[in-house]
């Protein structure tokens, strides 16, 4: 009679899950538990059937990463700092694109069916309660990034801290006409750093007015595009008076501002000063001031965030916020070269 996993799962005294876990090299065993099941195997003489093990593996070693319009490059460059991170793991990377954030609740559940996946990476998805329900009474290892929650993991940067910088800037150049291009209302990173924008201003005594406000029209990316940004910047120019300083809540959206202001033949910065936010790979090409968030080390920190969360379901909940700073480029009146 052939020996099979139930037999190694009776000599070493440990459930049959678990000796497929230390044939699959996962990392939630024990070094005494692995080493009582591969003793019991060598043994007994078993030998893993190849396309089992194989499937298997494809099975319970992969992460699961939803992530809502991945052709982004806020997201290209955190997943580049995963993918690094992840490259020595046993672990499979699968992700899910969702079109927009109505989209995310059921690729999530997608994600967390029983067998698909080890754990699960939610990028920028406010949590309704419903899926908060859902998640704590799946009670699979989840992470947020660049998002928050009190009950589970989190990585992002502090939005709120990050709009009160930008408005820092306006201040001490003593502009008393600012403007913000913001993303949609809805979307919860662009609505925490225009309230750290405004508060600070108010604290300075510096008004903003609603028409200096322009949220996006644009639905694509909610609001975190080009188009945005342009769209934006041409009704800031339709108004009587230019803005001294604009803040766009994204390095996208200031790529579009400053080609609606080359078009109309407005200086930066001598006439009108730029910050966009995220620091993206591309702002150090076209000189773009702008608020910097640690994108590779937000990748790179979520898998170790959910490694660790899968060997250990029951350390208490942490959550991992970087503070993000002004990087000063050729797009404001004063700036140091940094690349």
């Amino acid at each position: 009679m052939s020996v099979t996993i139930y037999h190694i799962a009776e000599k070493a005294g440990v459930s049959i899950a678990t000796v497929s876990r230390v044939f699959n090299e996962s990392p939630r065993v024990t070094p005494e538990t692995r080493l009582a099941v591969l003793t019991a195997a060598e043994e007994l003489g078993y030998q893993p059937h190849a396309s089992a093990r194989s499937l298997a593996r494809r099975q319970t070693e992969t992460i699961s990463a939803i992530i809502p319009m991945i052709s982004n490059y806020f997201y290209a460059e955190i997943l580049k700092g995963l993918q690094d991170k992840m490259g020595g793991s046993p672990y499979d990377l699968l992700v899910f694109s969702a079109p927009n954030l109505d989209d995310v609740e059921n690729l999530l559940f997608k994600a967390l069916h029983r067998g698909r996946s080890a754990g699960v990476l939610l990028f920028s998805a406010p949590l309704s309660d419903s899926m908060v329900s859902r998640l704590q009474k799946n009670g699979q290892p989840v992470v947020l990034v660049d998002s928050f929650h009190k009950a589970f993991d989190s990585i992002s940067t502090d939005n709120f801290i990050g709009g009160k910088i930008a408005a820092d800037f306006v201040i001490s150049s003593g502009s008393k006409r600012p403007a913000v291009l913001a993303a949609n209302p809805n979307s919860v990173p662009a609505r925490d750093r225009l309230i750290g924008f405004r508060q600070r201003l108010a604290e300075a005594d510096v008004d903003l007015p609603a028409e200096s406000v322009l949220y996006s029209k644009q639905q694509v990316f909610d609001g975190f595009n080009e188009e945005s940004g342009y769209d934006g910047m041409k009704e800031l120019l339709a108004q009587p008076e230019l803005p001294e300083v604009v803040f766009a809540t994204s390095d996208i959206q200031a790529l579009g501002a400053l080609k609606a202001l080359r078009e109309a033949h407005i200086n930066v910065p001598e006439d009108v000063q730029i910050i966009g936010y995220d620091d993206l790979s591309i702002a150090r090409y076209v000189g773009l001031s702008t608020l910097k968030q640690p994108l590779h080390e937000i990748g790179a920190g979520a898998y170790d965030l959910l490694m660790a969360r899968i060997k250990n379901r029951t350390t208490p909940i942490v959550h991992t916020i970087y503070a993000p700073r002004l990087i000063e480029r050729q797009t404001t009146s004063i700036f140091e070269l940094i690349v």
